[in-house]
């Protein structure tokens, strides 16, 4: 019972995910639209890769991809990108779980 409320591993990985994509996509880039998009595709690619990764040989249950997501949300609201924007990515993530 007490491994399936365990959501540290997934909770850090949401953490990592999130400084991930801010460190390539940042709050306020340079990028024109058409740049911003593709930058954003490229960055996605090599998240959903390592989500792959880490879900490989795991059993999530629903409590622990909560926890994943909510820390991939809170660290990118934290850096200050558009809550519209968070949500949405963060859609995207928890489809990817």
């Amino acid at each position: 019972m007490l491994k399936w409320l365990d959501a540290k591993e997934e909770q850090a990985f949401g953490t990592e995910l999130a400084k991930f994509y801010i460190a390539r996509v940042p709050f306020e880039s340079p990028f024109s639209t058409k740049q911003f998009a593709a930058k954003t595709q490229e960055v996605l690619k090599k998240v959903d890769l390592q989500v792959h990764n880490f879900k490989t040989g795991r059993s999530m249950n629903v409590y622990k991809k909560a926890k994943l997501g909510n820390a991939f949300k809170w660290v990118l609201r934290d850096a200050g990108y558009d809550t519209e924007y968070v949500d949405g990515l963060t859609e995207w993530l928890m489809h990817r779980l």
